[in-house]
């Protein structure tokens, strides 16, 4: 089982980091200070490949907590379990995808709305910025879909549980919530340094959109990772980037 366990963590590392390639598609714009540094020493492509190391590190780290621990809070990765042995129940592949596919519309539809909500109060500096970094599709769909899972839900999301359960003395259901909310919140912090990039002082309303925006489909990604499995949530975030590449070309 340990061989197994570990084969498991290698295949999610390998995913992940098809993701993290993905970004090479895609222009990474670096603060005006470490841009003069890195372009006296390094070409543009070598720059690219420098900014990979630390997202591949963070994968590394997740897939190995979450190979540890996802077990011990009856958390899965049902169809990968399957297929290298870990699991020997019959595995229901189309209540995965059906239900990742629903939520994945169910998260693009409500992220289009915030969206549209907010745009009119977003200041146009803070516009310019996400343009100029705008992710290709590939990267949205490898990397937003599949490395942002394995390090948010698999990584994060299960570490997160397994100490509540450990405070609570158990795997109750808020212990889960708790976990999936937790998740979803810290990864809408994470990108207040965009906030801060762009404007000095950026107003309650633009935190709060940064933060809504990034946290909604997180809790759905969630929720379906606990309860049909990691791959579902893979599903669901692929399907929301394919529903707000849809919503964008039509506002357009």
């Amino acid at each position: 089982m340990k061989t197994k366990k570990t084969l498991l963590g290698i295949i999610l590392v390998a995913v992940g980091i098809v993701g993290i390639l993905s970004m090479l598609t895609m222009d990474i714009p670096l603060p005006t200070e470490a841009e003069a540094i890195f372009k006296d020493k390094f070409t543009t492509g070598q720059i690219k490949l420098l900014i990979l190391i630390n997202p591949t590190i963070l994968l590394v780290v997740c897939a190995i907590i979450g190979t540890i621990l996802y077990q011990k809070v009856n958390l899965k990765v049902p169809i990968i379990e399957k297929l290298i042995g870990i699991r020997k129940e019959r595995v229901n592949i189309s209540d995965i995808l059906k239900y990742g596919i629903l939520g994945g519309i169910l998260s693009g539809i409500l992220l289009s709305l915030v969206s549209l909500i907010f745009n009119p109060i977003l200041p146009i500096e803070f516009i310019k910025l996400g343009k100029s970094i705008k992710p290709t599709l590939l990267a949205r769909f490898l990397y937003g879909g599949l490395t942002e899972e394995i390090l948010m839900r698999f990584g994060l999301m299960t570490l997160i549980i397994w100490i509540c359960s450990k405070i609570f003395k158990g795997i109750k259901p808020f212990v889960f919530w708790a976990g999936i909310i937790i998740t979803a919140i810290l990864f809408g912090f994470g990108h207040f340094p965009i906030a801060y990039q762009a404007i000095d002082n950026p107003s309650t309303g633009l935190l709060a959109y940064i933060l809504i925006g990034n946290s909604i489909g997180g809790i759905i990604f969630g929720w379906l990772y606990w309860k049909k499995g990691l791959e579902s949530a893979f599903i669901a975030h692929i399907f929301t980037h394919v529903i707000m590449v849809l919503t964008e070309q039509f506002l357009n």
